[in-house]
This record gives C-alpha cells, structure tokens and sequence, in this order.
C-alpha cells in the first residue's frame, strides 16, 4: 500500500532529476533569503549557480546544530514571518533551543511525509489512530497528527501520560494504530499486563515507534506485549519532524522521503562524502521546505545508506537504524560505547528495557555502571550470579566490563517521554 505511488515508486533516474531540479532552485532561495549561509557560502567561495546537481552537493558548506543556535532565533528563516504559521522547538538539553519555521505548505509536505509513513504500516481511512507522542513544541504529536488526519484516520490525540487512561480509550474507540516513542509503547503494554489484561483485549495492529534510539530486541518486546507490528519512523525538528524516513512492511531499513530530504554519508571526522553503503554520519539537505530550509546539515546519527531493491516496491532510498551518533558516544576508558549496544545485551538477556547507565570519574578512572531491575520471579540468592552472567555478556559486547546493578522492580523511574537512558556524571569539558 502507498501514499503517493507515483513518487514512493519513482525511478531513479526520475528522481535524481527531480532533486537536481530542486536543489539548483532551493540553494538560490537560501544564498538570497539566509545571509547567515550566504556569509558560510561565500567563505567557501561557493555560488548558487555552481551547484546545479547533486553531484555538486560536496561543494555546500555543512550546518550543525551551533549554527542554529548562533543564529537563535531569526537567523535561518529564509520567508518573511509573516509566511511562518508555525514554530516547533528541540527539547534545548543544551544551549539555546533550536526553533524551526514553517510555511503552510510546508505542513501540508511534512502530514504527507507522515502520511506515507501511516500508509506504509497499514493505514486506512478505516483505522483509529492513538497519538501518544508529546504535542506542543516537540514535532512527535503535530507530525503524527497531521498524517493520520490526512490518511482520513480518526485521530486520538492522547499526547503521553495517564497510562490507564491511555489503554481505556485504546479499549473503548478500538484504536488499531499506536504512535509514541519505544520506551512509552513498552510501559503501556507492561501496563496492560498489569491491569490483568492481554492483546486479545484491544484491536491494536501496527504501532509507529521513534524520537529515540531502540533496538530490534525491544521491537521484539513491545509487539508481543502489544500483540502488533512495530514500525519505526525518523525525523528531526530541524528538518521538519517524524516522516523524513519509515519503514515499510520489509523492515530492513527505512525508506527516505527523498524528494524532499537528500541525504550523504560522510566520515564524521573529517566531512568527506563516503560512498553508499559506508557507515557513517548522516546529512540532510531539504529541498522543498521554504521557511527553515537546512542545507547539509549533520544529523550526528551513524547510520548506513542503501539503494537496494526493496520488496515492498518503493524505490526511496533506505537508512538505516541510527546505530549510535558521533556525539551521544560515550568513551569509557577509552572504548567506544553506545547504548544501543547495551540494550541489546539485556533485551537478549531476557530482561525489560528498564535500565540506566551511569558513568562517572573517580581518581582518573571511568566507573560504569549498569543500573537494572531484577525480574519479579529472581530469588536473592540468585542476584549475584545473574549480576555476573550479564557483566560478563556486557564485556563481550563492549570490551569493557561495567558493574551490574539488579535492583528492584519498578525502582527504575519510567518515561511518557523521551527515555534517560545514560547519567553521564564525568567533567569532561570546561
């Protein structure tokens, strides 16, 4: 099933076409509209009439998410404001937040995005769709919104909170779509669980899934505990929000919304494009919003492009899971540790996605801790033993051995939101 089968199944050269024809136009909008980049372009020496294709892209000075904050908050809007309806806003964990801009069109390009994200797991002007992402300035709940009104879905608009409530409404308006992060989707089927009920007590059949890192473990989980199929979504505030790339029914990888948003690889060191199928930190450049348009801009997100044949007959380039990013990556005594890698380890373990890692610094020395509730049925005089079999997993995965925590059921506080996952506790920048 597609949303726009015309563009979902374009050729490639068709496509490549249509984004060389849209860059030239889009890179003349910012070089005229944002003196902010004019000024990066021409440091680089660079004009809008050298950039004619895609292949011209490297030439592009790269944006990162300092720049949005230098330029806070006017300085990238590249319409008048009075073109602007909307702003969205990143969660600001650090610095100034970034505010992004958008034109109605430029809604109306991002709900169909999420729209074919939607159609893509199944939807149906026939299916209830239950928004558990956040709304307000956080994209998740705006985004999946939008698609799902505009598949014609009835729309509950939940955002997170309230999980009994949440799955009474799941119950009562038969909803068969669940949207909202990971993490959250797990606590409601834990939830439901608890409240003595099962998946043949709701109509759930597909849930859409992002907003922070997850593993094909707790995709695993989830949809057991829920009894559906777990899709996965992407996106980023600063390139309009979830719907810049889904997956399809295949699963091997999500599809890229490429007439919109094209994306590099490049050695996030030292910015040279890599070719396709090299890992590495993923760029986007956006070639049809107007009030915010990023051109080049590094995600952070590791990841891995391919443009295989898909199954599903979308031609839209995949990527695949961020498989970490090149600034969340914790070096811990000099290892590279993500905690994707982690989670993994636990998920297979047989343990819930309910943990914390905590790093910090002692007399010169990384400590890390892995903090993880114990499972109901664990004796005490297990606990050791089980502490022990999974530092040793842990070491494997990693090559560094952290110490294992199991702690009590529920002592992990759980997220509606975003998951915090690591307490980085260590100085490591004046």
């Amino acid at each position: 099933m597609y949303w726009n089968e015309k563009i979902e199944c374009m050729s490639r050269e068709d496509m490549t076409a249509l984004q060389n024809e849209r860059l030239a136009a889009q890179v003349k909008h910012v070089y005229d509209n944002v003196p902010y980049y004019r000024d990066l372009m021409d440091k680089k020496g660079v004009k809008p009439e050298d950039i004619k294709t895609i292949d011209d892209l490297h030439k592009l000075p790269f944006i990162s998410k300092a720049d949005l904050r230098d330029a806070y908050p006017y300085g990238m809007l590249a319409v008048p404001l009075k073109d602007c309806v909307r702003i969205h806003s990143t969660s600001g964990t650090t610095g100034k937040r970034v505010v992004a801009f958008y034109t109605q069109d430029d809604l109306d390009l991002w709900e169909d995005c999420v729209a074919r994200a939607l159609t893509a797991a199944g939807a149906t002007s026939d299916d209830v769709v239950q928004v558990c992402y956040g709304y307000g300035l956080f994209t998740g709940g705006a985004g999946l919104d939008g698609g799902s009104h505009k598949v014609g879905c009835l729309t509950l608009p939940m955002s997170s909170g309230n999980t009994e409530r949440q799955i009474q409404f799941m119950r009562d308006l038969g909803a068969t779509i669940l949207c909202c992060t990971p993490s959250y989707a797990a606590y409601i089927g834990e939830t439901l669980h608890e409240m003595g009920l099962s998946p043949a007590d709701i109509k759930l059949k597909a849930g859409i899934f992002g907003a922070e890192p997850w593993t094909n473990e707790m995709r695993r989980q989830i949809e057991e505990l829920l009894g559906i199929k777990a899709y996965d979504i992407y996106g980023l505030t600063e390139t309009s929000g979830p719907g810049v790339a889904f997956e399809c029914p295949e699963q091997s990888g999500m599809h890229i919304n490429e007439d919109n948003f094209i994306p590099e690889i490049i050695d996030p060191d030292t910015g040279e494009v890599l070719p396709e199928g090299s890992k590495g930190e993923l760029v986007f450049t956006s070639i049809t919003k107007k009030a915010f348009p990023l051109l080049r801009y590094r995600t952070r997100d590791i990841c891995v492009l391919s443009k295989g044949k898909c199954s599903c007959g979308r031609t839209l380039i995949k990527m695949t899971k961020p498989m970490g990013r090149s600034d969340d990556m914790m070096i811990i005594r000099g290892i590279n540790v993500f905690p994707s890698q982690i989670e993994a380890v636990l998920i297979s373990s047989g343990y819930t996605p309910n943990y914390q890692i905590v790093v910090d610094r002692v007399n010169n020395t990384d400590t890390f801790d892995v903090l993880l509730e114990r499972p109901a049925e664990a004796l005490d005089y297990e606990i050791p033993k089980r502490e022990k079999a999974l530092a040793s997993a842990l070491k494997t995965m990693l090559g560094i051995t952290p110490k294992v925590h199991l702690v009590a059921p529920k002592s992990i506080a759980r997220s509606e939101g975003k998951a915090v996952r690591v307490i980085d506790k260590r100085k490591l920048h004046d």
